[in-house]
């Protein structure tokens, strides 16, 4: 009697409001995906559900627990280690380059977690537990941990109204200046305080603890204007005297790292160019950690040897010799550590400013790898080609990544969280290796498709899919009918009548 009062208007409402309901489900689940990378449905299922269906066994002994606790102590430990942040150690400036950028194009380059992390960087470089003795230090300590620019620059010209002070002309020109000969000259004024300061902390700092972390601030100031001096000597062309500025600041750093030679008469001892190389020769176990810059630029030495007579061709006539195996091994390996660069280098997908730090084996290291060093590939006459030609073979070697490597660890599977805190929202965030599409957004998909079918077909065809409808249901509640036949014929029909009216 139901199916039969049911209109072709109520299968229209069903449906369409199902078709709808689906609908905003499949989006809800594509934009939860694109955004965190993993499907809400299935994420609330196994975070809440599967505790509440599986429970927990509380009943193992206190050294399984506590092995399994130490397991995910290792675990987390390892996650952590994975997903470690450092300073870009060539990152752009915020006033020349960064503000300019947002003044083309709208766009900030830069995320509030990735300048957050340059100022937790600069309170540790540039202040001390003593600042509070010199005015100008005191105006700077609080400089660096206000989040408006604007503030920070006012603070840095009132701390030099009262005093010459180094870190405040780092600030004015890291922020202010708005070209790179500006900020180069702020640098140089910077430079001449900053070795006052050094080599008067320096006489001094074997008096206290305070004197110690005075000369430690004093250090770090003045390698860090150093560095950015060289960075402002390369980018105005002067390579060279670049080159020489950055040796000079890794030895400076070298020394300061394997023993505190402090005194005038140890650091004459490392002025000596002989002694000071066989020196870093005996220290050599201090060396750079691996990075994309590193792979890469030993691929492109490699490739450079080989690269303008290659031909995919005649490569695969003839096979590979010595020196072009070597170069697709390297470009692998390379591949291996970063799959990320090789799109970009082959400008398969746009390029935009690097940030301010970078995650190892990461979008963002792929992006300020390839915003530095894409020139250089294209120098090279064929290497682009040859990595076009040889990248995608890596994947063949490395099927499963995220268990096990070739050359190198595991790729690590937090990589695309700590990118997307790194990268703007306008970037899209490269991913490696590529999702699949959560079964719940197949499901969901599938199920919308087929309701607004249902739908489309119950409003053209009313009659013909009313009667559709009814013999689907019938056939569905079939079993049922059947099944309440035989209990009728089974049991007494007094005792049927007595449940019937419970």
């Amino acid at each position: 009697m139901f199916l039969n009062t049911l209109t072709p208007k109520f299968y229209v409402a069903l449906t369409g409001t199902s078709s709808l309901i689906s609908g905003l489900i499949l989006i809800f689940e594509w934009w939860y995906f694109r955004k965190y990378g993993t499907s809400f449905i299935e994420q609330v299922s196994v975070s809440h559900l599967r505790p509440l269906l599986g429970g927990v066994d509380n009943s193992s002994p206190n050294s399984s627990s506590s092995s399994s606790s130490n397991g995910d102590a290792d675990s987390s430990r390892q996650s952590v280690s994975e997903c470690k942040v450092w300073r870009n150690p060539l990152n752009l400036f915020r006033g020349a380059e960064y503000n300019r950028y947002t003044w083309v194009t709208g766009r900030e380059p830069l995320t509030y977690y990735d300048m957050n992390l340059s100022a937790q960087d600069h309170q540790t470089f540039f202040t001390c537990d003593s600042d509070h003795l010199r005015p100008a230090d005191a105006i700077m300590q609080k400089a660096w941990r206000e989040r408006n620019p604007q503030a920070r620059i006012t603070a840095a010209h009132e701390a030099l109204d009262l005093e010459d002070c180094a870190t405040a002309y780092i600030l004015l020109a890291e922020e202010e200046a708005t070209t790179i000969v500006e900020a180069e000259k702020l640098f140089k004024q910077a430079l001449k305080i900053g070795e006052s300061c050094y080599r008067r902390s320096q006489q001094l700092q074997h008096h206290g603890a305070q004197y110690e972390a005075q000369h430690r601030r004093d250090t770090n100031v003045l390698v860090y204007i150093k560095r950015r001096l060289a960075m402002c000597s390369r980018k105005l062309g002067r390579t060279r005297e670049a080159v020489k500025m950055m040796r000079d600041c890794y030895t400076t750093l070298l020394i300061i790292r394997v023993s505190p030679m402090t005194s005038a008469k140890q650091e004459k001892h490392y002025s000596n160019r002989e002694k000071r190389n066989k020196h870093m020769k005996q220290n050599s176990d201090i060396s750079l950690p691996k990075s994309a810059t590193i792979c890469y630029t030993a691929a492109l030495l490699k490739a450079r040897a080989v690269s303008d007579k290659f031909s995919p061709e005649a490569a695969s006539r003839r096979g590979l010799s010595t020196a072009e195996m070597n170069a697709v091994e390297a470009i692998h390996r390379a591949v291996e550590f970063n799959p990320h660069v090789p799109k970009y280098l082959l400008e398969m997908k746009s390029l935009i400013l690097p940030p301010e730090h970078i995650l190892k084996r990461g979008d963002s290291e792929a992006i300020a790898y390839t915003f530095f060093h894409l020139q250089h590939w294209k120098r090279v006459e064929g290497a682009l080609n040859l990595l076009h030609c040889t990248w995608e073979g890596t994947f063949r070697m490395i099927p499963y990544p995220l268990e096990k490597g070739h050359l190198f660890y595991p790729y690590p599977v937090c990589t695309e969280t700590a990118d997307r805190e790194l990268l703007p929202m306008f970037h899209e965030v490269s991913v490696y290796p590529k999702k699949e599409l959560p079964f719940f957004i197949l499901f969901t998909a599938g199920l919308c498709s087929f309701t607004a079918m249902l739908a489309l077909l119950t409003h053209q065809f009313p009659e013909l899919m009313g009667v559709f409808a009814k013999a689907f249901l019938s056939t569905l509640f079939a079993p049922l009918n059947f099944i309440m036949e035989k209990v009728e014929s089974i049991l007494p029909s007094s005792l049927w009548h007595q449940l019937t009216r419970i």
